[in-house]
């Protein structure tokens, strides 16, 4: 029997790239949520059906998750100000539940507990709370880091000559979006009625030093990797012009890196997917010539 698949935050890159995916394999209802419906105009025109879903109304999200069997709630972007989207997720959460939602799959951060000093996640370990509370199934998948922001790394590494970084001699597997995608949409049209975490990483795990070696290959020129402090590197960000949060973002995972957090390569995207994912070089490879360098 078909079932009613919902993704929130479809008009996102991530959500409406696991849209795209399921119009292409799954058969059943597919559901688009989103604050903003006009932007997923073009998702309607191929019979998907688009919903309103706000996270801070509790109302909106009553008629959004009606009639849903599994639903893929995507983090939201609301970083900037504490404790917001611990909130926002806890909603979601309890809507769900109360409308009888039978499984939710969750987008999460690796290694989100109290040890990591990311200072995103306290909002993941909280929203794993949530949904340990709840009586449903549910698929955690802990995301490694976007194997696009190790490909702006060695941009600017390229450019300004050095790669310079508070990662120390950490290593992390680095995982694509795309492959994150294939993971969650896999995850969601899945018959699994369980309780799972998974970890979503790359196949290899990469240090500081061999990102700046991807770059010296790319560029034909010796890139060295130069170790920073966190307190040398939030500087040189706050001087860049980030502001305090999001050089604290950026620092923190760079800790986390060093910390080792980052490091575990598991097969959990091919065990989903049936697909290997991308490594980094080979993405990097992939890019048009001007991007890479």
């Amino acid at each position: 029997m078909a079932q009613t698949l919902l993704v929130t935050g479809a008009s996102g890159q991530l959500g409406r790239r696991v849209v795209e995916i399921l119009l292409e394999k799954n058969g059943g209802t597919i559901i688009a949520a989103t604050r903003t419906p006009e932007k997923l105009a073009d998702f309607a025109a191929r019979g998907v059906e688009v919903r309103k879903a706000d996270f801070e109304d509790l109302a909106s999200l009553a008629t959004a998750f009606a009639g849903v069997d599994r639903l893929l709630l995507i983090s939201t972007d609301a970083v900037i100000v504490p404790g917001q989207r611990i909130i926002q997720h806890k909603n979601a959460v309890n809507a769900a539940e109360a409308a009888g939602v039978k499984h939710i799959v969750y987008t999460s951060l690796m290694n989100p507990g109290p040890e990591s000093p990311v200072t995103l996640a306290p909002d993941h370990d909280a929203t794993e709370q949530a949904l340990d509370a709840t009586k449903i199934g549910w698929t955690v998948l802990r995301e490694n880091i976007y194997t696009e922001g190790a490909f702006n790394v060695i941009q600017q590494a390229i450019q300004l000559g050095s790669l310079f970084s508070a990662g120390g001699d950490g290593k992390t597997a680095y995982i694509t979006r795309e492959d994150c995608a294939q993971a969650a949409a896999a995850a969601l049209a899945s018959t699994f009625e369980g309780r799972r975490t998974l970890d979503i990483t790359g196949p290899e795990a990469l240090s500081q030093a061999d990102l700046a070696k991807i770059a010296s290959d790319i560029s034909g020129k010796t890139i060295p990797y130069v170790p920073l402090t966190a307190e040398v590197l939030t500087q040189n960000l706050l001087a860049a012009g980030l502001p305090q949060v999001v050089a604290d973002l950026v620092t923190s995972f760079e800790v986390a890196i060093a910390k080792g957090l980052f490091e575990e390569v598991t097969t959990s995207v091919e065990d989903l997917t049936g697909r290997k994912p991308i490594r980094v070089v080979d993405f990097v490879a992939a890019q048009p010539k001007s991007a890479a360098g």
